[in-house]
């Protein structure tokens, strides 16, 4: 029996998520060696959402570890329609492979990622990423409260004060209309939140995520005390939780624009969406 999850630090859950995000890395890291099965999603004829079976045996290892510890909680993933402990105020957002079409094509940018939610709130996030501000994989993580670390500890990164200009990942791959910042493509949601918190990208724009692409991200730039904000009708405002406008809605149908990273980054970013679509009037 697990114990009341009112009673369990968010620092022992970040331990957990932290676990459970570097099991999914050296699984990932390990299907690299080999020819991996390769389906895609929608019609038979699309090939803009690849699935691999490393993303389903991944979902289904974390799914296990979960459910060994915290049976009665609620589980999220995007491979997998199973829900555990739906209504539950905890719940966990798992993203087994964040940037699948990288990562069957060999290109080394991609993640693995799990969030905590409680009552809608991110609490907890943990984000293996296959490269890092030390070139090598490692896990980004956080917990409400806390700080952000890397591979459970401390991280600090000191800015280059000779750099006259930044990075800001972009949904699009157009360039960014502004002499302060240039822009990136990535093709990981998750990747790119853990990048903004550790200082590699300034910002970041998210037109439309799932709610297990940023769960964990949105944990680790809040912990680094960076802007994030949510689009809402023709307005930004700052995001303080997963909700739908349903009360009744299913948590899984999330889905919003966001922008996160440092405040010049995000009024960048926000400026570049309004010019976007003033371009189309």
């Amino acid at each position: 029996m697990s114990p009341p999850p009112d009673s369990v630090p968010l620092k022992d859950f970040e331990i957990l998520a932290t676990e459970l995000a570097r099991v999914a890395g050296a699984e990932i890291e390990a299907a690299m060696n080999r020819t991996v099965a390769v389906d895609y999603k929608g019609t038979p004829a699309s090939t803009r959402d690849p699935v691999s079976e490393v993303d389903n045996s991944v979902e289904i290892l974390l799914r296990a570890r979960i459910g060994e510890q915290y049976p009665e909680h609620d589980i999220i993933g995007e491979e997998i329609d199973e829900r555990p402990g739906r209504h539950h105020s905890h719940v966990w957002a798992v993203d087994p492979v964040d940037g699948t079409a990288n990562f069957v094509n060999g290109l080394p940018l991609f993640a693995s990622s799990i969030g905590l939610l409680i009552d809608g709130t991110p609490e907890v996030g943990a984000v293996w990423c296959s490269t890092s501000h030390l070139l090598r994989p490692g896990v980004y993580s956080a917990h409400t409260g806390g700080t952000l670390n890397f591979d459970g500890n401390p991280m600090v990164r000191q800015r280059n004060a000779n750099l006259r200009a930044g990075l800001l990942g972009l949904p699009g791959v157009a360039d960014l209309d502004s002499p302060r910042f240039h822009s990136r493509k990535t093709g990981s949601a998750a990747l790119e939140c853990a990048f903004v918190a550790a200082g590699l990208l300034a910002g970041a724009h998210f037109l439309s995520p799932n709610l297990w692409d940023v769960a964990a991200g949105v944990v680790l730039v809040k912990a680094c005390g960076l802007e994030l904000l949510q689009q809402r009708g023709n307005g930004w405002n700052a995001f303080e939780k997963f909700e739908l406008a349903s009360m009744s809605g299913d948590l899984r149908l999330w889905s919003s624009q966001l922008v996160m990273g440092k405040k010049d980054a995000t009024a960048a970013l926000i400026h570049s969406d309004a010019a976007a679509r003033d371009s189309l009037i």
